[in-house]
């Protein structure tokens, strides 16, 4: 499976130690409803014009970034090495363990909350999960969390619309 690198700058070196035992799914669309254009990849790479869209004042300045994007078509663009912290997660926490970019890989479904999401990115996101999960031994099937779950107080993303079931029915078991 191959991804289109989309080098960010916004990421770093993870602490000394930390394993990587967490995949975080997300949801995003620039500017919000609208699919398929440039503006997630000058989003993540501090390029976006922020005249472009009234929406996009509302982000300008925000320095974030994920490890990789699957489209709706099911292309995946990759902005952050695996082996570095993206800036997704922000002000975070999950099973009592704060700042999860520390110890995740982030990974951005374009969409919206209550949208499905499309066929194409169930089959990649669980290809991708799968290889994770294979590559990093603190990764498991049950490794899955939504940003709506480690930022309740901030985020709804992946939102309800994301079938988690689908998913899991796709995964390995470990």
């Amino acid at each position: 499976m191959g991804a289109r690198q989309v080098p960010s700058p916004n990421c770093d070196e993870r602490p000394d130690g930390c394993e990587i035992s967490l995949l975080v799914v997300h949801g995003i669309s620039l500017p919000p409803g609208q699919y398929g254009g440039p503006e997630i990849d000058r989003f993540f790479t501090n390029t976006l014009d922020t005249s472009a869209h009234p929406y996009f004042t509302e982000v300008a300045g925000m320095k974030v970034s994920s490890h990789l994007l699957v489209r709706r078509d099911g292309k995946v663009v990759q902005y952050v090495p695996f082996h570095k912290r993206a800036w997704h997660a922000g002000d975070s926490c999950y099973q009592g363990r704060a700042a999860c970019n520390d110890f995740s890989i982030g990974i951005e479904l374009e969409g919206q909350d209550d949208e499905p999401y499309t066929d194409a990115q169930y089959e990649v996101l669980a290809d991708v999960v799968n290889l994770l999960i294979n590559a990093y031994p603190g990764l498991s099937a049950s490794s899955l969390a939504g940003h709506c779950d480690i930022s309740p107080q901030r985020k709804t993303d992946p939102g309800p619309a994301f079938d988690w079931q689908r998913l899991r029915q796709r995964l390995v078991r470990s």
